[in-house]
């Protein structure tokens, strides 16, 4: 297992040497940002375009960024693969990853810093993370999947790791289990046609799922720690050090559209139209994650334990290391 997160890692660190080499961005190269519209700061956030950053468009919308002059400008990237390198470059001055390839990327030596917390489970039934098998599969639980197929959406990652967790907890053998790597869009049509056995699916695929009539045996998130941090903000050491500044009005307005979303959640899933292909019905159907700024420093410790329990690294991870 060690060998193929080392060699994911392997290629982003070669990501972050040609984007340093040749890649435009707003950025000066040196941790500052140019002018924007009115003479706000221009800010690039590596983002992928899905709920989990719902927030960040409520924000621009109400002008929380604006007012502590920021002019954001959210850059949709493919994963982390290409965010991380992008921040650690300064094509991005921020971006937001899950919790583990964060602390996989630091644990490569890559310069990054988790500076707010992205979105949390919601630690209770129904969650925005699940485990899910055909409505008439014998599965009932975790433990029923030893011997079966699960696809995640990447190996050796927060997926894998969490449903391991949810197998152990019921008393179960995750090393009975074959995890495949398979896109999140396309794990529904996966178990409604038996390529798969189960899939772990994060919403709004849960939602999709379960229209189908699929059954969810699992809450891998609430299985593994209490309010698991999902995914976080970061940024690079060297912007840290270049424009604590920027990084104190980035951070005080994220909080600021997190806890406006979590006090107006149908405007948080409304907003979620404007940059997505959702369907309306799906939308109306999927849970909201919890958005809450405070990293969680406890649920980081767990992920980090667990990916020394299953070889994802092979020394332990300095989580101190990874949150600012």
């Amino acid at each position: 297992m060690r060998r193929l997160t080392k060699s994911v890692l392997g290629a982003a660190t070669t990501l972050v040497l040609l984007a340093a080499a040749g890649c435009g961005s707003d950025s000066s190269g040196d941790g500052s940002t140019a002018d924007g519209t009115d003479g706000l700061r221009k800010v690039s956030v590596g983002i992928i375009p899905v709920v989990d950053v719902a927030p960040l468009y409520l924000g621009v919308e109400k002008g929380f960024f604006a007012e502590r002059n920021i002019e954001l400008s959210l850059e949709a990237g493919q994963g982390g693969a290409a965010i991380i390198p992008g921040v650690v470059s300064g094509q991005f001055q921020f971006g937001s990853s899950n919790v583990t390839s964060l602390m996989l990327a630091r644990h490569e030596g890559l310069p990054v810093k988790i500076v707010v917390s992205g979105n949390a489970s919601t630690g209770q039934d129904p969650d925005i993370s699940a485990v899910v098998v055909k409505g008439d599969s014998d599965i009932k639980s975790a433990k029923d999947l030893e011997g079966k197929t699960v696809a995640v959406n990447t190996l050796n990652n927060l997926g894998d790791t969490t449903v391991r967790q949810s197998i152990r907890k019921d008393g179960g053998d995750p090393d009975e289990v074959e995890f495949v790597e398979l896109g999140f869009p396309d794990m529904p049509a996966a178990v409604a046609n038996g390529q798969i056995d189960a899939a772990w699916v994060v919403e709004p695929f849960v939602a999709i799922s379960k229209s189908q009539g699929d059954r969810v045996v699992a809450w891998n998130l609430v299985d593994t720690a209490p309010d698991l941090m999902l995914s976080g903000y970061f940024t690079s050491e060297k912007l840290l050090q270049e424009d604590p500044e920027l990084v104190e009005d980035f951070v005080a307005a994220v909080t600021e559209s997190q806890e406006y979303a979590m006090e107006h959640p149908e405007e948080a899933r409304a907003i979620v139209k404007t940059y997505t292909e959702i369907a309306d019905d799906v939308l109306a159907a999927l849970t909201l994650p919890v958005w809450t700024p405070a990293v969680n420093r406890e649920s980081t410790q767990t992920l980090a334990d667990l990916a020394m329990q299953d070889g994802l690294v092979d020394q332990p991870v300095d989580v101190a290391a990874l949150l600012h």
